[in-house]
């Protein structure tokens, strides 16, 4: 289950906090699309979480670094996040305390999305996100980003609309003949996002599978791969969140409870900020389009592929806006994609 060397850096780490150096249950736990590894240990009468790094070395290891840097520094600052007990460097071994297994999505698919109890999990959970936004920038250090320090324009470029294209278009649906104006359309879109204000804390992937329920408290996992970008990023990955599959009018609401908390920050303009925050939803969309499509097909994770029609379906709602007229070509795809079979299965 774990080398000597994990074994040994699990063991100093249970040391240090005092508690019981014996683990009495080690179960392996599933991850969604990372390769991490992920323990629950019962170690006296506490549940920890231990995780370790993927196979991919030394990327693994600087995800690890980086979760527990940010980690750290998030918790300190009062953000919603688990408490990190330890790392061990040597071997990319994180400690964390243990927050159970019920994510906001499994309330969703038990309750529905518009239960009372889940609304005020969603809404407890936007009020955690404007503070780890905001309160949690002063101190925060780029460096400990792993992979980028910033969302920027490249990034939107190569992983967003890039990964659209060719994970979803061309490998997952094999289109040959996208219009040629499509890749002038995905700069337009990356320019017009970069307009936003984007010295906030962007966590990159805000969604319900990513919000943990515990003791009635909503706490937010997954943070290592956070740096700096705007604030419409986030709110936008939780409410067209395909898994959730949350009604316009339920988003609306919930984006207004959300700007109501931000404002309780930091100085707000409304019109600004949903003015850009189309534009943070639809790179949002791509992303995750380009997301499933490739864990789906490549990595051969099957349940992610059930999300690809409504994601699509969120996209093609998203382009009938007044603003998707820029998108012409978009649209175009959008609709040749939602005929194929591929995406309907």
């Amino acid at each position: 289950m774990f080398t000597d060397q994990q074994r040994q850096g699990l063991d100093r780490l249970l040391a240090a906090q005092g508690f019981d150096p014996e683990i009495r249950v080690a179960q392996r736990m599933a991850g969604d699309g990372s390769d991490r590894q992920f323990y629950r240990l019962a170690v006296g009468g506490l549940s920890l979480l231990a995780v370790l790094p993927g196979a991919s070395q030394p990327q693994g290891m600087a995800e690890a670094r980086a979760a527990h840097a940010i980690g750290r520094h998030f918790f300190e600052n009062g953000a919603a996040v688990p408490q990190i007990y330890g790392f061990a460097e040597e071997c990319g071994l994180l400690l964390f305390e243990d927050l159970g297994d019920t994510k906001l999505h499994d309330l969703v698919l038990q309750q529905g999305a518009q239960a009372p109890e889940v609304e005020a999990y969603y809404r407890q959970g936007l009020a955690a996100l404007a503070h780890l936004q905001t309160e949690t920038r002063q101190g925060f250090q780029p460096q400990w980003c792993w992979d980028t320090p910033r969302y920027d324009r490249a990034l939107m470029l190569t992983r967003e609309s890039g990964y659209f294209q060719k994970a979803l278009c061309e490998d997952f649906l094999g289109m040959t003949a996208l219009p040629q104006g499509l890749g002038q359309e995905f700069v337009f879109l990356a320019d017009r996002a970069m307009q936003e204000p984007a010295e906030f804390i962007l966590h990159r992937d805000f969604q319900s599978r990513n919000l943990m329920v515990h003791k009635g408290k909503v706490r937010i996992i997954d943070f290592q791969g956070a740096r700096l970008g705007p604030l419409g990023y986030d709110p936008a990955s939780l409410l067209i969140d395909p898994y959730a599959g949350l009604s316009p009018d339920r988003q609306q609401a919930l984006l207004g409870f959300y700007l109501d908390a931000l404002a309780s920050h930091i100085p707000l303009d409304r019109g600004r900020f949903i003015e850009g925050y189309y534009y943070m939803a639809l790179q949002r969309n791509l992303q995750i389009l380009g997301a499933f499509a490739f864990l789906s097909k490549n990595r051969g994770k099957e349940f992610f592929r059930q999300f690809i029609k409504p994601a699509a379906s969120t996209l093609h709602q998203h382009l009938a806006a007044p603003q998707g007229r820029d998108f012409p070509c978009l649209r175009a795809v959008v609709e040749q994609a939602r005929n194929l079979g591929a995406v309907t299965r």
